[in-house]
Formats: C-alpha cells, sequence, structure tokens
C-alpha cells in the first residue's frame, strides 16, 4: 500500500528541496492547535509511549510540509480510499469476509430466499448462508435442523424427535431398552424433567403441533429456542449478608444462575445442556446419589458457569462444595430468621436463589468475589457486554489506576478542566467493586464529563445520598455502563454557592439505576426504591438510552428523549413519569421502543413509538387516566400500547383499539427487576401485541430483538430442511 512518502519520494529530489526550502521560508504548516500538542510533546523529558512517538512524528512532517508535499497528502488520502475499496471487493467475494449487507446477495446465489436479514436484529445469517451447501446435503437430520435453527435465529436451539419419547408396545426387531413406559420413581433422574432434554416416555398426543397444542406424536419434530441469553460478569463482588452468607448479585437480590454455552465440537453434535443457556437447577447441578462432586466439577470452577475466587477446589487444603436448598426460614409471624440447610463442613451453593453458605468449620472469608452467569434477553443496562467509548476526552482518568475512588477522580477532572484548551473529561472503572460514595458533580461552561464503565466491566455505584449534577451554560453530564444502587441522579435548581444550574444535557446509557428497594451495602444503609432520575431545573435535554431506570422526575420545561429503555416504577398504578410533585406535567417526552411500567404525566408528548404504557389507576386515585398530555394538538402516538381512557395526542395504530376481535393486553413472564424474564412479552400478549410494531416487530423494550422475524425465518426454513411427512413446531424454552 502506497504511503505520502512512497508518493512524495517518487517526485524529482529538485522539487523535494525547492518544496522543502518554501516551508522554511513560509514557517510552520501548523495551526495553533497542533503547534501546541507539538511544543506539549517536545516538552518531556522522560521516554515517551509508543502512541506519543507516532503522533510526534506526525506533528513534525506535517510541520515541514511545503505546498507540493500537502497536495501530494491528498492523493495519497485518495489513493488510500482506492486501494482499501480493492481489497473490500475482493474480500466481500466470500461469506467469510465480505460485508453485512453483501450477505443476502450471497445468499441468493446459493438460492437461499425468504430470510428476513438479522442485521437489525443484532445476528447475522453468515453462518447460515456459508454452510449451505453443508446443510442441504443432510437434509432430513436431527443435527441439520438444529444448527440451521440456531443460525438463522441466533439463538440456542434443540431439537426433540417425539417418537422416541412415546409410551407404547415396542417392535422387538427395534428394542429401545430406554424407552420405558413406567417411570422407576426411586430411581429416576430428575434433572431435565420438563425441560427439552427430559428422557421419559410420555403418553401420545394428537394435537397439531405446529399451533403449539400438542408434542407427543410420532410425526413430530419440536424446535426449543432459547431466547433469554446469558449474561457473564467476572471479578463482581458478592452481596454480604453475614460473615459466612453471601448473594452471587451485588446489590442482594436473588438471583436464577445459569449456564455458560459451550461452543459444540462439530456439524453432526446435538446440542446437551450445557450448550444452551439454561437455567441451573439444583438437581441439575446435584447430579445422581454416587456423582455429586464429578457432576458440580462439571458447573463450578474457573472460566466454567460458577466460580468462588480464591477457593481451594483442589488439594492441599480442598473445600469440598455442595448443592443446598438455602430457602428462606420464616418465624410463626412471618419474619426472615435465616436460611435452610447451611451445610456445616463444606462451601453450599444455591444456584436457584444465587445463595452461598460458608461452613462455620472454617475461618469466615474476606471480601467474597464470584464469577457467574445471569440470564436477560438482551445486552442493556450494563454488563460486561462490549461497549466502546464514544466520547474522545481532553482529560481521562483511569480507575482505580489513576485513583482510588470517583471524588479523587471528580477532583482530578474538575482540576484538568480548569484549562480552558480542555473541554471534555472521561473517568473510566475498570473493574466491578463497589464504590460506596456520596457524588457531586459541578461542570465549568461548555464542559463535557462522562464517567462510564470499562469496556467489559460493570461497576456498582452504591449512592448514599443523591448525586447532584451542576453545571454552567452549555455543560453536559454523560453516564454509560454503570449500576447504580440506591439515591438519585439529580439536576438542582441552585449550585452549592447559590447560582442557578445551567446544565444543558444529561445522558444516560447502558446503565441500571436500580427501581428497587436496596439493602445496606457497605457503609451505606438501605434505602427504599424512590424516583432515581429527578430534573429540577429547566432547559435540560435527557437523554436514556438501553438502560433500566426507576421512576422519572421531571420539570416542565425540560425534554426528555428515552429509547429502548424501562422505566419502572414498580407498579402500575404508582406513577413512572411526572413533575417533581409526581402529580404534576413532566417534561417534553420523546419515548421509542419502551415499556414503562407506571403512569405518565408530560407537558407534551412528541412521539412515541412502539412503547407499551404498562398504567392503570388505583382503586382511589388522584389521577383522572393513567397516562396524560397536557397538550393535545401537537405530537403523535404510534404503534404502541396505551390504556383505555388515556388523554395523549392523535393515535395511530394503537392498541387497544375499538375493531380489536378481544381485549388486547400486556403480558409479562416477569415484572421483577432481577428476574430473567424481566418486562418479557408472553405470548398471551396476542399478535396485536408481539407483532404490532411498525415493522411487525414487538412493542416495547425488546422490540429490536425482532423475535417474530427470527421464528419466521425458521419456519420458512423448515420446509427446506424437515423429512416428508414430518411436521415441526416451535418452541420457546425461555
Amino acid at each position: 500500500m502506497l504511503d505520502l512518502q512512497q508518493i512524495y519520494n517518487f517526485l524529482p529530489a529538485v522539487y523535494r528541496i525547492r518544496d522543502a526550502d518554501i516551508a522554511a521560508d513560509l514557517g510552520t504548516g501548523l495551526d495553533a492547535t497542533d503547534q501546541q500538542e507539538l511544543n506539549g510533546l517536545l516538552a518531556i523529558h522522560s521516554s515517551l509511549s509508543a502512541q506519543q512517538e507516532r503522533r510526534l512524528a506526525e506533528l513534525q512532517d506535517k510541520a515541514q510540509r511545503g505546498p507540493l508535499k500537502s497536495l501530494m497528502s491528498i492523493l495519497a488520502e485518495q489513493v488510500e480510499v482506492l486501494e482499501e475499496s480493492l481489497m473490500q471487493s475482493y474480500d466481500d467475494l466470500f461469506i467469510e469476509t465480505c460485508q453485512e449487507w453483501v450477505v443476502p446477495y450471497i445468499g441468493d446465489l446459493l438460492g437461499v430466499s425468504g430470510l428476513w436479514d438479522g442485521t437489525a436484529g443484532g445476528f447475522s445469517l453468515r453462518a447460515a448462508i456459508a454452510d449451505t451447501i453443508g446443510n442441504r446435503r443432510r437434509k432430513g437430520t436431527v443435527s441439520v435442523i438444529e444448527r440451521i435453527a440456531r443460525d438463522v435465529t441466533g439463538w440456542g436451539a434443540n431439537v426433540v424427535e417425539y417418537f422416541q419419547v412415546l409410551a407404547g408396545t415396542q417392535f422387538m426387531n427395534h428394542v429401545r431398552p430406554l424407552n420405558l413406559s413406567m417411570v422407576d420413581v426411586r430411581n429416576a433422574n430428575w434433572r431435565m424433567l420438563g425441560t427439552p432434554f427430559d428422557p421419559y416416555a410420555h403418553r401420545v398426543d394428537v394435537r397439531s403441533i405446529e399451533k403449539r397444542l400438542g408434542k407427543y406424536n410420532i410425526p413430530n419434530i419440536g424446535i426449543f429456542l432459547w431466547r433469554i441469553q446469558e449474561q457473564r460478569l467476572e471479578q463482581s463482588p458478592a452481596y454480604k449478608v453475614d460473615d459466612r452468607r453471601y448473594l452471587f448479585d451485588a446489590i442482594g437480590q436473588d438471583t436464577q444462575l445459569y449456564t455458560l454455552p459451550l461452543t459444540e465440537e462439530g456439524a453432526t453434535q446435538r446440542a446437551t445442556p450445557f450448550n444452551v443457556p439454561m437455567p441451573i437447577t439444583r438437581w441439575m447441578m446435584r447430579g445422581s446419589s454416587d456423582d455429586h462432586q464429578q457432576n458440580i466439577a462439571k458447573y463450578f470452577g474457573p472460566a466454567l458457569s460458577i466460580n468462588i475466587d480464591g477457593l481451594p477446589l483442589s488439594p492441599p487444603g480442598a473445600i469440598p462444595v455442595s448443592v443446598c436448598d438455602l430457602s428462606d426460614v420464616l418465624d410463626s409471624g412471618g419474619n426472615i430468621i435465616g436460611w435452610a440447610h447451611k451445610p456445616a463442613n463444606s462451601v453450599g451453593v444455591d444456584p436457584v436463589l444465587g445463595r452461598i453458605a460458608f461452613p462455620t468449620s472454617l475461618p469466615a472469608p474476606g471480601d467474597v468475589h464470584v464469577d457467574y452467569c445471569y440470564g436477560f434477553s438482551e445486552q442493556m443496562g450494563g454488563g460486561s457486554y462490549s461497549r466502546p467509548g464514544t466520547l474522545t476526552p481532553d482529560v481521562y482518568v483511569d480507575v482505580p489506576a489513576q485513583a482510588a475512588t470517583l471524588q479523587s477522580a471528580l477532583n482530578q477532572v474538575t482540576t484538568a478542566l480548569a484549562d480552558p484548551q480542555k473541554n471534555t473529561a472521561v473517568i473510566e472503572i475498570k473493574n466491578n467493586e463497589y464504590y460506596a460514595e456520596t457524588l457531586s458533580v459541578n461542570l465549568a461552561k461548555g464542559k463535557t464529563l462522562e464517567i462510564r464503565g470499562g469496556d467489559g466491566f460493570r461497576p456498582v455505584l452504591v449512592l448514599s445520598g443523591d448525586m447532584q449534577i451542576i453545571g454552567d451554560g452549555d455543560s453536559v453530564f454523560r453516564m454509560d455502563g454503570c449500576l447504580v444502587a440506591g439515591g438519585s441522579v439529580v439536576a438542582p435548581q441552585m449550585g452549592p454557592s447559590g447560582p442557578p444550574n445551567l446544565l444543558a444535557q444529561l445522558e444516560i446509557s447502558d446503565c441500571t439505576l436500580a427501581p428497587c428497594d436496596i439493602p445496606a451495602i457497605l457503609s451505606v444503609p438501605a434505602q427504599p426504591a424512590e424516583p432515581r432520575i429527578r430534573i429540577e431545573v429547566p432547559n435540560v435535554a435527557v437523554t436514556i438510552d438501553n438502560s433500566i431506570v426507576g421512576s422519572i422526575r421531571a420539570a416542565a420545561d425540560s425534554t426528555v428523549s428515552i429509547t429502548d429503555s424501562i422505566v419502572d416504577a414498580l407498579h402500575a398504578t404508582e406513577a413512572a413519569y411526572a413533575g417533581p410533585d409526581a402529580v404534576g406535567a413532566g417534561a417534553v417526552l420523546t419515548v421509542n421502543n419502551s415499556t414503562i411500567i407506571g403512569k405518565v404525566h408530560a407537558s407534551e408528548i412528541v412521539l412515541a413509538s412502539n412503547t407499551l404504557f404498562v398504567a392503570e389507576l388505583a382503586f382511589v386515585d388522584s389521577w383522572p387516566v393513567p397516562v396524560i398530555a397536557d397538550q393535545l394538538q401537537q405530537g403523535c402516538v404510534r404503534f404502541c400500547y396505551v390504556p383505555s381512557g388515556s388523554r395523549v395526542p392523535r393515535m395511530y395504530r394503537c392498541h387497544p383499539a375499538a375493531d380489536d376481535p378481544a381485549p388486547v393486553f400486556p403480558a409479562f413472564t416477569s415484572l421483577r427487576f432481577g428476574d430473567a424474564g424481566y418486562c418479557q412479552l408472553a405470548k398471551q400478549s396476542g399478535p396485536e401485541i408481539l407483532q404490532g410494531a411498525d415493522d411487525r416487530s414487538e412493542m416495547g423494550v425488546f422490540h429490536d430483538l425482532h423475535q417474530p422475524q427470527r421464528v419466521a425465518n425458521l419456519q420458512n426454513s423448515l420446509n427446506d430442511y424437515l423429512r416428508f411427512g414430518l411436521e415441526g413446531g416451535v418452541f420457546y424454552a425461555s
């Protein structure tokens, strides 16, 4: 690849010498900012980093450029663009290296058609098209149907041939010794009972499998999909109940643990419980009576589904691990007085509740850190998923490498931003630890500050009080990739010294501002659920994206934009969005692809699209209707669920509607924050909700998963790969 220097060297030496003389006569070719940066690099007496040396060479070369070399630099840029285009054109000939938009075209060449492009849903059809020829050679086999299901949906999949598990008289030429009509209850293996991996025989069911009514029949094939995905956390602090009792969840919630799926080794390998993101039950982890430790070793240990940091698992000094039911023990008054079945000589783990009990026969542990997987439908609300930083800062502080606490990092940033040449700052937290502090942010005019979790980390900010955000004109505060427990993010009317708060923007992205009650954590006392965002000052533009937050209180003269997020007031009768008094009108609202649990009162709804307003009035309520917009002449509400009687601007294709054939309402797997199925729509919601968005996807926060389109891809593919006479049914395993 030709670069500037190579192109410049092609010119005759006489022209290059003359160009260098002109550059020397005219002076530097740098502007004031570049010159200041060059002077700063030259003033460094210690050794430079590789990046600094590279930048110094660039600036020195730029300073010595005459008009001829400047012209050549423009030509070099265009040559680089052309070479990159040629290289990409070659890469686009192959499914492994082509751009995503080329994938459907290669599919057309192979006769793969009728599939919805999964790019918008966060997955690719690349694997399905790449394996097309090999899959067609194995048409009709269970393994290829399983692979097709996995490739065209992007979810874990398992296929069940129901004739294999039918109870009936067997043909003596094809005896299946394990296919017994009766279950030996005494020696039964209960680990997989009721799951797609259930090994026991069932009586025949002649209802249609295509309509998900029946399963167990001779021509039936069941395809199970795991929509809930594992979300991995490593080196996360376990919540301390007392010296020997801990919870995996950092903010003290009971959490169902999930398997960390293993990659299937070959094209013909069938999925096992270790290849899909399954909730781990006590029976699954414990195993049968004679192989407890061997079975536990499949789940527990470094790089496996569950691990406790620093726990010796092998001699010398090995501590055995046992699977326990660590449910609450209640007294006669219904008060929790402890946990059941705590082991005396082993570490007890309850994967259903996400609890740990250390034995009384050993010294109490110090800080406990854990690796585990929890379940959720999508990567949102903070987590270890990749979140590349979008802000290039003038000031950067690494926590804990450069500052032990967030407050000390804020102090460093405040000092650095006093320089008028520096306008943006980033505080990046590169671990999953607790940060129990009361923070106050003060931004000068035109300054931008971002507090973010490092890529792959989810720090826990335990606020002992409100986090106050104060700024002068055109100031911006951003928070990205954090779990915030307790307190509220507040933009107060006045700063601490009296001047009015002129904060311009507040942006929250990929964060969880826990909407639930928060137990005591470290030195911070327990705190009840309360509004997590309070905007008391006008003219603040609030942006919430891909986040989970509690209820919002915002002054009517501000604006709030909510995208791909959950706003949870914990009950449909509580106020999820309103003014500072929780009754009056809140800020001007724009909401897209979101789920709002609770009542809404906005001064104006500019646009609501593909959103679920899960609201209702209490038996005695001061609100006249569940959702209110004071300004009805402007704005639009489209493709949303809006409770009957609500006062909103012009509605377009919303539900419930007068022409609905039956009552329409959103039904959820769970509305408890912390559950794997939190805000996941259940099939009882009906097609009006499940396919009611503007692109025929589902309404609500998980709109961008495009679940109906994924299932349609699978159903379109089944006709090509099912053997004649067989019927396939698609079921959700989670």
